[in-house]
């Protein structure tokens, strides 16, 4: 029986998806709940399992195709069984006999990176890596572009000079999207920056004293992330201006910190959205901080998932960064910027000691927000941060 492959239902804010990576190809065994197909829209990686056991028999559109909700893209046979490659078995028998040759260099084929995406793809084959040497990190242990540059650096330490390659391959829908959220923050907000910056000796001493009893009572580690959302989302009661947006010619105030966190994949940057925070403990924040990295590296986030948030935080601190001006996200009206934590010599009761330093960063929409509100709102994050008792008191 030939069962048909659809488009699963699209929100209303999704028009579209893009035909990222096909898994299979005509032919092949497919087993239920099997993904057969990368569904790539504006926000994420969707994957279109297969309903049941047989063959796939035909596939519609190529990787690259624009498909729109609820389309047939491919069709199974339901029950059939692939047919086995007898004559390709009966070539490679007499190779066998034949007398033991000096193995060739490794070649990297066309077929060896026809599953990767492009960035990956144009990576392993201007370095001459073979995929199937490389241990993927991604979803299901795809071999990204990051894998295949780790590999090659491992292997070319040292070595200069070479071809000049280069190829041009279209954005993907995610960072078409990026690019499209980027400039419609650029030309559509006042934007304005203000600066601090925090010592964290005593988040550090707070972690350091709780964190095996926090592990064994919760399971989880205690990061500096949960800290920092816990001081924002209370400081967003107190400063409810930085909580609000523009929608024509209203402010719409939100009495609820939906803090949207930025997570880096090698496809681009998300930002799933966590709850209500203003309600969570530390170990609640924790949990969902680490959920949505584990499902945003693995394409496993939903729709719903990056949807509403009333402020960003963003680690670029993650990879280094001492200070940066962050980007507010639309709609929403301010986004806090996180760093590198370094040791830097400040003045405490008239000694100069070496401090656990961070510059953070507060990008906001001046439209609405004047430099009291912002320069205020970051001075209470200061004071919970150097204070943490006083978060745990709600103060």
């Amino acid at each position: 029986m030939a069962t048909e492959i659809k488009v699963p239902v699209l929100p209303e804010s999704v028009s579209d998806a893009v035909i990222a990576t096909w898994h299979k190809k005509v032919g092949d065994a497919v087993r239920r709940d099997e993904n057969l197909v990368d569904l790539e829209t504006d926000k994420v990686v969707l994957e279109v399992p297969a309903p049941a056991d047989g063959v796939l028999k035909e596939i519609k559109f190529d990787t690259g195709a624009t498909v729109v909700s609820q389309q047939v893209i491919a069709v199974i046979e339901e029950g059939a069984v692939a047919e086995a490659p007898a004559a390709a078995a009966t070539a490679e028998a007499p190779k066998a006999a034949a007398p033991a040759a000096a193995a060739p260099a490794p070649q990297v084929t066309a077929s060896a990176t026809s599953q990767l995406p492009p960035g990956a793809r144009f990576t392993a084959e201007t370095q001459g890596i073979n995929p199937a040497d490389v241990q993927g990190t991604g979803r299901r242990g795809a071999v990204t572009k990051e894998d295949l540059i780790h590999y090659a650096s491992g292997k070319t330490a040292g070595v200069g000079g070479g071809a000049r390659p280069e190829e041009r391959v279209p954005m993907t829908r995610m960072r078409k999207r990026i690019a499209e959220r980027l400039m419609e923050s650029k030309n559509s907000i006042a934007m304005l920056t203000s600066f601090n910056e925090v010592n964290l000796s005593q988040v550090m001493k707070m972690r350091k004293a709780m964190q095996d009893d926090f592990v064994k009572t919760y399971g989880t580690k205690l990061g500096f992330m949960s800290f920092f959302a816990k001081a924002a989302a209370n400081a967003l009661q107190r400063h409810p201006i930085i909580n609000a947006s523009v929608d024509g010619d209203d402010i719409i105030y939100h009495g609820y910190a939906d803090i949207s966190v930025a997570v880096s994949t090698d496809k681009g940057l998300v930002t799933p959205v966590l709850r209500n925070v203003e309600r969570m403990n530390f170990a609640e924040i924790e949990d969902g901080i680490a959920t949505f990295a584990k499902q945003a590296r693995e394409g496993g986030l939903k729709l719903e998932d990056l949807q509403g948030g009333t402020f960003t935080i963003t680690n670029g601190g993650t990879f280094g960064s001492l200070f940066s001006t962050p980007i507010v996200n639309p709609p929403q009206s301010a986004i806090l910027g996180m760093h590198a934590i370094k040791d830097r010599a400040v003045v405490e009761n008239g000694q100069v000691v070496a401090a656990p330093m961070m510059y953070i960063a507060l990008s906001y929409d001046h439209r609405i927000i004047d430099g009291k509100d912002a320069v205020l709102f970051l001075v209470d994050i200061k004071n919970q941060l150097e204070n943490p008792s006083r978060m745990l008191l709600g103060m």
